[in-house]
């Protein structure tokens, strides 16, 4: 499969392209059906990269390429998001490190110094490739505090060799506990813009190309976000996965993501952390 490099641009980029879009719909088709497939035959050469690693093969362009391994960081937002993104990567043979966190995972605000503790440790197992961050439900401060908290990331990326990519979280309804600090979760993301702008190793990705600026329940017909107003849902996690890979591929020439068919259907649509959908 040829894939076309596209220009590398900070801030937002554009939506993946429709050609992977279309596979995504049955995704939303099967929750709803209660029907979870196993993937048998889907992939003959790799299983989802687990912690034994199963038949899982790493691929040589995905490692020359620097997208093997990815590490990803966040909240259970995030940790939703990673059950395809764990499928979609191991198809693409690329290693995959789930270090996102339910109840946490921030790098500023409440309980931060947790994450910060086990931090070296989890980064370690990204020498040589990519980190991606998605800022928190619990990111909150001040934009110089904010803007701390992701450069010390950014340093400790770099100290690993591996390239950092900071990403918006979907945009949440807020409830009693979210609504004080609303204003600084919307800081956040002009915080991350401004480390990425200052830094080589640092990008910064702009996911309203997935969510839109506001929270929306459902998209084309499809639900994407959860009735809690934070979380997402099967067919949201996996457009969100769907233009990752495509933005790693842009900024990652040699890199070329496996074609949703592979991974979408494979069963973990029915993961328990997918609730409200």
């Amino acid at each position: 499969m040829t894939t076309t490099q596209k220009p590398k641009q900070p801030g937002r980029r554009t939506p993946a392209p429709a050609r992977t879009l279309a596979n995504l719909g049955a995704v939303a088709a099967l929750a709803a059906a209660g029907v979870a497939l196993s993937g048998c035959g889907l992939l003959p050469d790799l299983t989802s990269a687990g912690a034994d690693g199963g038949g899982w093969r790493e691929s040589s362009s995905a490692v020359e390429a620097g997208v093997s391994p990815v590490l990803f960081l966040g909240d259970s937002v995030a940790a939703g998001q990673a059950v395809p993104l764990k499928e979609a990567l191991a198809a693409g043979g690329a290693k995959f490190v789930d270090a996102t966190s339910v109840g946490g995972g921030n790098l500023v605000g409440p309980n931060a110094q947790a994450t910060w503790k086990d931090l070296p440790g989890e980064l370690a197992q990204a020498a040589g490739g990519v980190v991606v961050y998605q800022v928190t439900t619990y990111d909150w401060g001040t934009g110089a505090q904010q803007r701390r908290a992701y450069e010390r990331l950014a340093d400790q990326a770099a100290a690993v060799d591996a390239e950092l990519v900071l990403v918006t979280m979907p945009p949440i309804e807020p409830d009693d506990f979210y609504r004080p600090h609303i204003d600084e979760l919307d800081g956040a993301a002009d915080a991350a813009r401004t480390v990425a702008e200052s830094a080589e190793h640092v990008e910064f990705l702009d996911a309203s190309a997935v969510w839109g600026d506001r929270y929306r329940r459902e998209r084309d017909g499809a639900v994407e976000r959860s009735t809690d107003g934070i979380h997402t849902c099967p067919q949201g996690a996996a457009r969100f996965t769907d233009w990752l890979l495509d933005e790693l591929a842009a900024s990652h020439p040699g890199f070329t993501p496996a074609d949703s068919d592979t991974w979408a259907n494979t069963g973990w649509s029915s993961d328990e952390r997918f609730h409200g959908c």
